[in-house]
């Protein structure tokens, strides 16, 4: 699974989710590497071991003749507090590192492979994310 190497603080503050002010994806929004990708329609947070089953996926379908590029990284901490605590406390332990996806983001790019086949392979990967998701191909 992903995560960063080193981080500064084990915990962050927890970022406002108002669609307003965040809006739309403005880096990242193009297919740049690949024929195909994967653009996120909604807004979700994605943790790693989710980035990790769509790739899986995706480097399956792909084979030895296909390349994969992942648009994302999480390093962002996310926090939980063991079942059956109660209210107060402080704030839970780290459990993981996510991403914070906003519309528009291409996820994952594939190239090397006919369109039929990335198409599927993508619609798959899809699956594996908590986010609506429309398949991309090169401009």
């Amino acid at each position: 699974m992903l995560l960063p190497k080193k981080v500064k603080y084990r915990k962050w503050h927890t970022m406002r989710r108002n669609p307003k002010a965040g809006g739309m994806e403005t880096r990242g929004t193009l297919v740049s590497f690949g024929s195909f990708g994967l653009k996120a329609v909604g807004r979700a947070r994605v943790r790693s071991n989710q980035i990790e089953a769509a790739r899986k996926v995706l480097s399956r379908s792909a084979g030895k003749g296909g390349k994969v590029w992942i648009r994302i990284f999480p390093d962002m901490p996310y926090t939980a507090k063991a079942a059956e605590v109660g209210m107060g406390k402080g704030k839970g332990d780290p459990q993981g590192y996510c991403f914070e996806v906003k519309p528009g983001r291409v996820v994952f790019e594939v190239d090397g492979i006919p369109e039929k086949e990335a198409r599927e392979a993508l619609r798959k990967a899809g699956t594996k994310l908590p986010l609506k998701t429309k398949i991309v191909a090169r401009i």
